[in-house]
């Protein structure tokens, strides 16, 4: 796969979990937010299996079966999946949905952060203000004008470490691995049962609550997590962490166009610019590089 073919790939993610936004919004009036993450999650893994299991079965062919040390690398990347998702859903109990929504996005400067500093990858320079750019794109588009850091504002602050040390770590796993299948599903299934697991234990629960959300926890169990998921780790193999950050951020573009389309929500003029900046900061590191190669 080019490098072109992985970015256009990482925008149809982008657009698949700003829908699941609706969904997920629609989900949380039956259960509680752990018991959602750990089913869909685990939904997510029952979408993938077949594919695990052809690629498990042609690993072994080759002679080249996973071994303890690969399954530690599935486990920390399930954890960070968890992390992410945990601490985000528990800020968002107690601020705002605009600030978390903004705050939500600090993992786009973090990762070439963390890329220089732990792994020494030196990006095109264009991604620093790329990154810097789409921070004010979301500001804007959350239609923040001023923030208050209050606790929960700190849980969100505090999930964009793990979410940027996905996006940093995933697609090298699955390329030392050449196993994204197997990494994508192994993630899932440590994300979902211990969510689950922890729903159980924390969180009121009941069969008629999950009937109800059954809908929502489809759509984003099977294509948030099981399509857009497992399609990020395919594409992150051939495409840069820090580019691939960058381009994710369009989730918050369409899941603004959603919530107009679906929710009737409406923008003003500061959150259609928030849009446009993200979009050209999308587009710059995409075609500085080229010009410089050029």
């Amino acid at each position: 796969m080019s490098r072109v073919k992985a970015n256009l790939l990482l925008i149809v993610i982008a657009l698949i979990w700003g829908s699941a936004f609706v969904a997920q919004s629609h989900g949380m009036a039956d259960v509680g937010p752990m018991m959602f993450t750990g089913v869909r999650f685990l939904v997510g893994a029952l979408v993938v299996t077949p594919l695990m299991w052809r690629e498990w079965r042609g690993l072994q062919a080759a002679g080249k079966p996973l071994v303890r040390r690969d399954a530690g690398k599935i486990a920390g990347l399930g954890c960070l999946l968890l992390m992410g998702a945990a601490m985000q859903q528990i800020g968002i109990v107690s601020t705002t949905v605009t600030n978390a929504g903004f705050l939500t996005a600090l993992y786009v400067p973090l990762v070439p952060v963390l890329g220089y500093l732990l792994l020494r990858h030196l990006p095109h320079w264009s991604v620093w203000p790329g990154a810097l750019s789409c921070l004010v794109g979301a500001f804007l588009l959350s239609g923040a004008h001023r923030l208050e850091i209050s606790l929960g504002d700190s849980w969100v602050i505090a999930s964009s470490l793990p979410w940027a040390l996905h996006v940093l770590m995933v697609g090298r796993v699955a390329d030392r691995m050449s196993a994204p299948f197997l990494v994508a599903g192994g993630q899932f299934l440590v994300c979902g049962l211990l969510a689950l697991g922890y729903a159980l234990v924390a969180e009121p629960s009941s069969w008629a609550g999950l009937r109800a959300a059954a809908w929502p926890i489809l759509y984003t169990g099977v294509l948030s997590v099981g399509v857009a998921f497992t399609a990020q780790v395919v594409a992150q193999r051939y495409a840069h962490a820090a580019d691939a950050a960058i381009i994710l951020s369009s989730e918050t573009v369409f899941a603004a166009m959603f919530g107009y389309w679906l929710m009737g929500d409406r923008l003003n003029s500061s959150g259609l610019a928030g849009c446009a900046l993200i979009f050209l900061s999308m587009m710059a590191v995409q075609l500085l590089p080229m010009l410089r190669r050029r």
